[in-house]
């Protein structure tokens, strides 16, 4: 356990980043997921919708540093042209 003022508070900062960190990605996994339902139901225009939401959401997580950019670029660019494989 950590005996120094300074390691516990790198104990409690950490700890805060995990549960936000979690949260995010945990909320862009769930959006991709409704997403991808769309898709496969055939449905064009409410997989349009959930795509305008998925890009946010992933852009969102990148920019907070939970995920690398250019995961979030390339993870946006697949999702785009399976929607336009439908479309």
């Amino acid at each position: 356990m950590a005996n120094h003022k300074s390691a516990l508070k790198r104990i409690s900062q950490s700890e805060r980043r995990r549960k936000r960190n979690q949260h995010i990605r945990s909320k862009m996994r769930t959006v991709v997921k409704r997403y991808r339902e769309a898709l496969e139901a055939g449905n064009a225009t409410q997989a349009g919708e959930a795509f305008k939401v998925v890009e946010r959401e992933i852009r969102r997580a990148a920019s907070r540093g939970v995920i690398p950019k250019r995961r979030a670029d390339r993870s946006v660019g697949r999702l785009a042209k399976r929607l336009n494989a439908i479309s």
